[in-house]
């Protein structure tokens, strides 16, 4: 698991992977490495990092529908998917995380002030673990577009953010799901950092009949490939965007 993870951050700098100091994303050209990467002492840096949690992962907690006292607004889904090593292997026991907008595109962060509404019953956040098979599953609300200040009226396509763990802390992922037809595509700076189209194709999700379920929930399908030509574009940083 160690290797998997390592390989697709020593090889962030390929076209299928986002550009780091994108102009048109005007943050990145702050925020992005200016100094080449080098091996840190794990035990050192795990004395000093966050924990990913106070407790063990709850089957709840990938539920995002039930963390309040009501049903939360919006349209209710499914997103299940693999996460997978570069040779289609299933990578087991691998901590997943995501966070989100709500319906309006607002999240629960003092940081986002856009006049959209807050939702009391979501939270917009969740994580599980992979079963034998790979396999993560969530049950959401669908997000909104919202706006940003990268330039003149800029809007960010539905998304949700995932994280995902290795071994340690210094092995942690972030990378974005899309929604298929979404026509802020050709404006999103983050989206069109990756240069690769059939590498930006696999940051967007599968309608997926067969995860809806009847007069409940739509659903959506969405593998995360760690390794290999056909893995996942992840990001440089864990930005809220």
């Amino acid at each position: 698991m160690s290797a998997e993870i390592k390989g697709i951050h020593d090889a962030a700098s390929g076209e299928t992977q986002p550009r780091v100091n994108f102009p048109p994303y005007r943050s990145s050209l702050l925020r992005h490495p200016t100094k080449d990467m080098h091996h840190t002492d794990p035990e050192t840096i795990e004395l000093w990092s966050p924990a990913f949690g106070h407790r063990d992962v709850h089957t709840l907690e990938s539920d995002l529908t039930i963390q309040g006292n009501g049903e939360p607004l919006g349209e209710r889904m499914v997103v299940r998917g693999r996460v997978l090593d570069g040779d289609g292997r299933p990578v087991r026991n691998q901590l997943v995380e995501i966070w989100q907008a709500n319906a309006s595109g607002r999240y629960v962060h003092k940081r986002d002030q856009h006049p959209a509404p807050l939702d009391p019953n979501f939270t917009g956040v969740g994580r599980t673990i992979t079963d034998d098979q790979g396999f993560y599953q969530f049950t959401t609300i669908k997000p909104a577009p919202y706006p940003w200040k990268n330039h003149h009226n800029a809007w960010r396509p539905a998304h949700i953010h995932f994280s995902l763990f290795g071994t340690d802390f210094t092995q942690r992922m972030i990378t974005q799901m899309y929604f298929p037809g979404d026509p802020l595509f050709s404006l999103d700076p983050i989206y069109q950092s990756i240069t690769d189209q059939k590498a930006r194709d696999r940051l967007v999700a599968t309608y997926d009949h067969n995860v809806s379920t009847h007069e409940w929930n739509t659903g959506y399908y969405w593998d995360i490939v760690l390794t290999g030509s056909n893995r996942t574009p992840m990001e440089a940083d864990t930005d809220a965007h």
